[in-house]
């Protein structure tokens, strides 16, 4: 049987926690002056995989 090979472009965005899979968050990178504090305050927190993706991304890494 062959080996299993990870998806390089998975294992680019998605980083394995004890609670699951981060991700990465959208709309944080620049034009910051213009969004409201609150709004930057709440894109601040980790992003992680919806539960219903988690299989998914499971098997795109499976050496995670």
């Amino acid at each position: 049987m062959p080996k299993l090979k990870t998806k390089r472009a998975a294992a680019k965005r998605f980083r394995k926690t004890a609670n699951g899979f981060k991700r990465g968050q959208a709309h944080r990178r620049h034009i910051l002056t213009k969004k409201p504090s609150k709004r930057k305050r709440q894109l601040r927190t980790g992003a992680m995989v919806h539960e219903t993706d988690v299989n998914r991304v499971t098997q795109m890494l499976p050496n995670a």
